[in-house]
């Protein structure tokens, strides 16, 4: 008997276990870890388009939504922390990170954002970033927060998609200005000036650009730059910490112009992008739509560049008494196209990285396009350098590329070059004579007293004045700079 209600015992006892093992199993939730979360926001973006003129705050919300047809659990956290400008409130409670927040299947949840800034103090940034960071299983997804720190213009870009987006500052028969009155701001791709559109520039202008953003000349649009007696024109990155003046931390992408475009850029500053000027055509599906431009470049310095200064192809470009410098590839690639360069200084000592490209590459091929044999696609070149000093730390720092299929004419005028062979395309020219600048590694590239460059032009009628309103007189120097005794 004993044994028997031991048995009878220990059944009934596992049949009560098991009971209530199932039970539990069949009343847990079933959690969905590979859920995608969607935001109410555009872009998945919350904006604070706010401009405060004291210290104040703005708070805005968005519904995060479990679309999927199980719960979601995920972790949500502020990326700055504690000590970010934004605060965060889900579910109705504060604080930076919130771990394990379910959202049931088909449902959503509330998260509110509040940002606190002062944008009359110069020592924040432009615009003052963070993100919310939402992870759900092995998935990570953020809400970009976006709010300005000082008092600018904003050009914030709205059409496009991927790497390419925009905004049109000025559409199809607009003339829009920018002035001097305060920064301009460029955030999150292109500020386009549209076809048959003109954006003026005036000088003083400041134009600070975010990553991955730049300036667009779009096709048979119009830009004017500054002019050669005002303040100069600046575009940089946005980010104003000291650290952020050498290339290598390089944000913005470029000023790009298009075939047909008419454009002068006078007395500006292209600095920290990656790269400074890029003329090209737009090819299309019947190949590329080469048209005539007109492109000039005047009194401008292009410098701390993470690629290339300028990079032209298939089109028209001029440039006098212009300073290209400390970039980390060929200061200067021009393939194809018509070229008129005077009084410029190319001058590459960067210290980027180890460089074999050398300072200034013309070529009359493509190194991008193909014909229909898969070669090069080649295109009539004619590129003309008078009075230039073309220098740096490599071996050769001029290079022709010559394509038979294609016109290469090809002249360097009275110029001191950086040249392993002293080729046919050199005219009057010294090489390898140190051009001994003012102070290479400070950027100052003046003449030094017992420069070679100095008296070793040739007299230009239409360019009778330096990059610093110097007059050349009669014995013009080399270079974009004019000794001053």
């Amino acid at each position: 008997m004993l044994s028997q209600r031991c048995f009878t015992t220990f059944y009934f006892t596992l049949i009560f276990i098991i009971a209530c093992f199932l039970g539990s199993v069949s009343c847990k939730k079933h959690i969905n870890g590979d859920a995608i979360l969607s935001f109410s926001c555009e872009d998945n973006t919350i904006t604070f388009d706010t401009v405060f003129t004291s210290i104040g705050s703005a708070t805005r919300k968005f519904t995060v939504h479990n679309t999927s047809n199980q719960d979601v659990k995920t972790t949500i956290f502020l990326q700055g922390g504690t000590k970010s400008n934004y605060s965060i409130n889900v579910n109705g409670l504060p604080g930076t990170i919130f771990k394990d927040v379910e959202i049931p299947k088909k449902d959503s949840i509330y998260i509110f954002v509040k940002v606190n800034i002062d944008p009359g103090n110069i020592n924040n940034p432009f615009l003052v970033t963070d993100a919310i960071v939402f992870v759900t299983g092995a998935k990570d997804q953020e809400v970009t927060l976006l709010a300005y720190g000082q008092d600018a213009h904003f050009i914030v870009a709205d059409q496009g998609s991927g790497n390419l987006r925009y905004k049109v500052v000025a559409e199809a028969n607009e003339t829009v200005i920018w002035t001097k009155d305060k920064p301009y701001v460029v955030y999150g791709g292109y500020a386009a000036i549209d076809s048959l559109g003109k954006l003026i520039i005036e000088p003083g202008t400041k134009i600070y650009l975010h990553k991955n953003s730049g300036l667009w000349a779009y096709r048979y649009s119009k830009l004017e730059v500054g002019d050669n007696l005002g303040e100069p024109v600046l575009f940089r990155s946005d980010r104003l910490e000291p650290d952020y003046d050498d290339p290598r931390y390089a944000l913005w992408d470029r000023i790009m112009i298009n075939e047909g475009a008419d454009v002068i850029i006078q007395n500006a500053i292209i600095t920290n992008a990656i790269v400074g000027v890029q003329v090209e055509s737009l090819p299309d599906e019947t190949g590329l739509q080469v048209e005539p431009n007109i492109v000039k470049i005047e009194n401008t310095i292009i410098k701390n560049i993470q690629i290339s200064g300028v990079i032209s192809r298939f089109l028209n470009l001029d440039m006098t008494n212009c300073l290209i410098s400390n970039t980390g590839d060929a200061s200067m690639i021009l393939e194809g196209g018509n070229y008129k360069m005077k009084h410029i200084t190319i001058a590459n000592y960067s210290m980027q990285k180890e460089r074999k490209n050398p300072a200034c590459y013309v070529s009359n091929r493509s190194s991008i396009y193909i014909d229909e044999n898969t070669k090069p696609l080649p295109y009539d070149v004619k590129a003309e350098f008078v009075n230039c000093i073309i220098y740096g730390k490599i071996e050769n720092e001029v290079y022709i590329d010559k394509d038979d299929r294609a016109e290469c004419e090809v002249e360097f005028q009275n110029c001191l070059l950086k040249a392993k062979d002293n080729s046919s395309y050199f005219n009057e020219c010294w090489r390898n004579e140190d051009p001994k600048f003012a102070d290479i590694n400070k950027q100052d590239y003046n003449l030094l007293f017992d420069s070679p460059a100095i008296g070793k032009g040739k007299v230009l009628n239409d360019v009778p004045l330096d990059i610093l309103g110097n007059p050349r007189g009669d014995k013009p120097d080399l270079g974009a700079y004019q000794f001053v005794r």
